[in-house]
């Protein structure tokens, strides 16, 4: 069967080669900063959509999160210290939160909540980034971080970025890159496992045939520009790290946004399209 059969009718050559070229940019972005996978590759939704893209996208994130991490085991903590500063807290959370994103995700219109959400990270991006240095917050305790990661959870079940809520928490708290990292990407990672192994007991049919043709041909465009990212990274400032960072959030922020009003419209289009009939 041609590649191009198996693909929804969005899916031209064109278009394909777009979103191997979003896909390799977020591929660069995440081993940079360490999460935003799915931040920059949300523009991939235009063309694809979120039933498909979605699970791609986590399946790429998980991907692009091993690498990452086997590039840098030096700076992630040993298991005997996830609990109570490392991600262990996070990803109790996010566990309770992930199969309400899941069921958002397959069963709820999702607009509003993307559109507050992407408002939210865009405004907090740009506030980061313009506050001064010595803001910070005091709030710790493996209470409040649960909480994060359970925000994530849900977050991350129906946009596949669970990491956002997790990136603003540790950024308050003016982490170094290396113990930012140590918390992030295995929550991260964790969380997209998770995610996957929930959808595909509940809804097989998501890794169709289509599914795995993408995930062949995207794959070895992610994982290079993964790699690059981390050489980067290496070479990063905290302050410059957090700035990436933040920037990551922004991007997020924007995808969201776009995606919101893109399903905003078409739900205005089909509510005329109905009362005039």
């Amino acid at each position: 069967m041609n590649f191009f059969q198996l693909m929804p009718a969005s899916i031209d050559p064109t278009s394909l080669v777009a979103i191997l070229l979003i896909l390799g940019v977020s591929g660069l972005m995440s081993g940079l900063s360490g999460f935003g996978f799915s931040a920059v590759g949300a523009l991939s939704l235009w063309l694809l959509p979120p039933k498909l893209g979605v699970p791609l996208l986590m399946t790429l994130s998980t991907a692009n999160q091993l690498m990452s991490l086997g590039q840098l085991k030096a700076d992630m903590r040993p298991l005997k210290e996830w609990w109570p500063d490392g991600p262990g807290p996070y990803l109790l959370g996010g566990v309770v939160g992930v199969p309400i994103g899941l069921y958002i995700l397959q069963s709820l219109p999702t607009p509003t909540l993307m559109l507050v959400f992407g408002a939210f990270l865009v405004g907090y991006s740009a506030y980061s980034m313009l506050k001064p240095e010595s803001v910070k917050i005091s709030l710790a305790g493996w209470k409040p971080s649960v909480l994060v990661g359970l925000t994530g959870g849900v977050i991350g079940g129906f946009t596949a970025f669970p990491g956002a809520a997790v990136v603003v928490w540790t950024g308050l708290h003016r982490m170094a890159k290396h113990e930012a990292r140590s918390i992030v990407q295995p929550y991260i990672l964790g969380l997209q496992v998770i995610s996957l192994a929930m959808l595909a007991v509940q809804h097989p049919q998501t890794f169709s045939p289509t599914f795995w043709a993408l995930l062949v041909v995207t794959v070895p465009v992610v994982l290079p520009g993964t790699l690059l990212g981390v050489r980067l990274y290496k070479n990063l400032s905290d302050i410059n790290f957090r700035r990436i960072a933040f920037m990551m959030l922004g991007v997020s922020g924007f995808g969201l946004l776009m995606k919101a009003a893109t399903a905003l419209s078409v739900f205005a289009v089909v509510t005329r399209a109905a009362h005039h009939g």
